[in-house]
């Protein structure tokens, strides 16, 4: 059960060798979740969630609390903020209300969607201060003057 290998062979499939667990329609989970492999919602989770490979959120799913992912593929409703180090994809029909932070983003039409969004490989670049001009240079202010 939940990604365990028995008698029986693989209960379940996906990335991170077969590893899943899942959280079935009709359920409800309030705390926090640390999970290795996959990890697939149809019930309800309130809390933070961290993981390493991706998260699906069915059409029944409902999740309330900030995600932390490699990827996370939306099909129900999220609640708080994504930050996923290379994907996230708002299937049809679903509903996103937060903050994401992706390299890649692909929504579908459909969606619901209120939040910002930053993207790309790189974290955004600190600005350097401006240097004061030397004395024998025009500065921008004195191009202003009338």
């Amino acid at each position: 059960m939940f990604g365990r290998e028995d008698d029986n062979g693989p209960a379940s499939v996906g990335g991170a060798g077969g590893n899943a667990s899942i959280l079935g329609a009709g359920s409800h989970f309030n705390g926090n979740a640390t999970v290795q492999g996959n990890l697939r919602i149809d019930g309800e989770f309130e809390g933070d969630i961290n993981c390493r490979e991706t998260l699906e959120v069915g059409k029944s799913g409902i999740l309330k609390g900030t995600l932390n992912v490699k990827n996370a593929s939306i099909s129900g409703r999220v609640f708080g903020n994504i930050t996923a180090t290379e994907r996230i994809e708002l299937k049809a029909g679903s509903h996103l209300e937060g903050d994401i932070v992706t390299k890649r983003l692909v929504i579908d039409e459909g969606v619901f969607f209120e939040g910002n969004c930053r993207m790309g490989e790189k974290q955004p670049q600190r600005r350097e201060p401006m240097v004061e001009a030397r004395k024998d240079e025009i500065t921008p202010k004195e191009l202003l003057r009338p």
